[in-house]
């Protein structure tokens, strides 16, 4: 027997559930339809440093487009793109929005699986570029969505991209100094973050800290740490035309601040990739890095030798 109230009471309850999983059937109206053209132009002249977070969309949207530079019209802006994605017009792999730390597990299947793993491993091996070049360097972001686009412009010098989100706790500093002395050599960490007083009040109190750990743990004189702050930075502000923002007036380090703040995201993705590249580019032994190679060649071939060949039939 029916009870009064109750079934509209879940009508009512399912209009307001939010979407899960893929939207069959997806029809944004004409105002949602044309935003959207919009963000997938601007995926579209970006593919090659896909994925790109939410707010990179939405900065070049603001400059392309005349898209209204306001918190309320970012969000609105984060759930036509996630709408978008479940309905399957854009591609889940064109945009980046998770936050999402992961411990994984070197667990096999079995002795057979693990050696198929090990021989893959010396197929597709790799020499770490850094191993026989006089420094070290790391590159740190503020923006965890960002680290696919920087890994690309990183990876074939073997630079490591870390994520800088927790970048003032005490455990992340102390482990990056430990890191330094044990690779025994001068360390330069390419810092990208936020054009703010926040921002870069925090990367010189980091920079300061764990400067501080090396000198005190360090095994030798020739391991050190120097910090760069590739971006963003007040030039690139200007140069780039960029869009600002005044302070906010809650940040105590705001009183001693010039000028606007402006975030990372708002500096497009092959702007950033150039400026990395050419920090990276600075630093590098060129000649020892011409000779790479060669050598990881020869690795390669002296490792395949030493592996197990595979057993006929093997993962049929």
């Amino acid at each position: 027997m029916a009870v009064p109230g109750v079934v509209d009471a879940k009508i009512q309850a399912s209009r307001n559930k939010r979407n899960r999983g893929y939207i069959d059937r997806y029809k944004p109206n004409a105002k949602t339809r044309a935003l959207l053209d919009q963000a997938q132009a601007v995926l579209e002249e970006y593919r090659r440093f896909w994925p790109l977070t939410c707010r990179q969309i939405f900065y070049r949207m603001v400059g392309a487009h005349g898209y209204d530079k306001t918190e309320s019209a970012y969000g609105r802006l984060c759930h036509h793109l996630a709408n978008a994605r479940r309905g399957k017009v854009i591609p889940f792999d064109a945009i980046r929005d998770d936050g999402v730390t992961t411990w994984t597990m070197d667990h096999f299947d079995d002795q057979d699986d693990f050696l198929r793993h090990v021989r893959e491993l010396g197929e597709g091996y790799t020499r770490n570029k850094l191993a026989a070049q006089d420094i070290h360097l790391e590159v740190w972001c503020e923006a965890a969505g960002m680290l696919p686009q920087l890994y690309r412009v990183a990876e074939p010098f073997s630079v490591p991209v870390f994520s800088s989100g927790g970048f003032d706790s005490l455990t992340a500093k102390k482990r990056l100094a430990d890191r330094i002395c044990a690779i025994e050599k001068r360390a330069i960490i390419l810092h990208l973050g936020d054009f703010d007083p926040s921002g870069v009040s925090i990367f010189d109190a980091v920079a300061e800290d764990v400067e501080t750990f090396v000198m005190s743990d360090r095994p030798h004189g020739l391991v050190g740490v120097e910090f760069e702050r590739v971006a963003l930075i007040g030039d690139q502000v200007q140069s780039f035309d960029l869009p600002t923002a005044p302070a906010k007036a809650s940040d105590s380090r705001s009183k001693n601040w010039t000028g606007g703040t402006c975030q990372l995201e708002a500096l497009p993705p092959d702007a950033i990739a150039d400026i990395l590249k050419l920090a990276i580019e600075r630093r590098i032994d060129w000649k020892q890095y011409a000779e790479d190679p060669s050598a990881e060649e020869t690795d390669r071939m002296l490792i395949s030798g030493l592996l197990p060949a595979p057993e006929y039939g093997e993962g049929n």
